[in-house]
């Protein structure tokens, strides 16, 4: 295993343990590039292989900083508002299409978007931020953002712990093999969301400006 895990986050986890996986997990989830879903794969990998990390706490200190981080960058959304953001936007590859097709998907799916963007790549970094300049309530976001960073701890952390001593016997070849099928479909789903990201973007054009809104489930 130890090459699988040899990389940054593994170092930083056993380095800092679990105060690691609850920053890397919540800078992440403020709309920083780190790798906070693989800082939790490691610590339950290590969990379940050395036991030098407690499965339990591991799941604790993941749950916490997703919804810390994510409260936070709700908060940031809020306060720093859809103009300021369209003026900062070229500069983070933030268009006002994509704005406009932001607060279209948060107006009719918003609590739905926030439970199950921890799963997604693509939004696990934004979806707090986009929340909170879609005008998102605070009780819903609070309510969704606590329910799917949880239940996100526990499956992931639970999944790497329970398949730790799986990839201890797994071949490299077999592992190198995994990867690039793995990549291959990120590569494919990436292609997909953006086919589908045009298709709503032009619904969503049809709904207006980008202007503050309150958002419903």
């Amino acid at each position: 295993m130890d090459w699988l895990l040899s990389g940054t986050s593994h170092h930083i986890v056993a380095t800092y343990g679990y105060w690691a996986v609850a920053a890397l997990i919540g800078f992440e989830a403020i709309g920083l590039p780190l790798p906070g879903e693989s800082a939790l794969i490691a610590a339950g990998l290590i969990a379940g292989s050395t036991h030098e990390l407690n499965i339990s706490l591991v799941i604790v200190a993941a749950a916490c900083g997703t919804i810390v981080g994510g409260t936070t960058g709700f908060a940031i959304g809020r306060l720093i508002g859809i103009h300021t953001l369209l003026k900062a936007g070229r500069h983070i590859f933030l268009t006002e299409q994509r704005l406009k097709l932001g607060q279209y998907l948060f107006a009719r799916h918003g609590g739905k978007i926030v439970f199950f963007s921890r799963f997604i790549t693509v939004l696990r970094s934004i979806a707090a931020i986009l929340a909170g300049l879609s005008q998102m309530s605070w009780g819903r976001f609070l309510i969704f953002n606590a329910a799917g960073g949880a239940v996100w701890a526990t499956a992931y952390g639970v999944a790497a712990y329970a398949f730790a001593d799986e990839v201890e016997m797994m071949s490299r070849p077999l592992a190198v093999a995994t990867l690039l099928f793995a990549a291959i479909v990120v590569v494919a789903g990436i292609v997909l969301l953006r086919r589908q990201e045009k298709k709503l973007a032009l619904e969503a054009e049809r709904h207006g400006e980008v202007t503050p809104r309150a958002t419903r489930d």
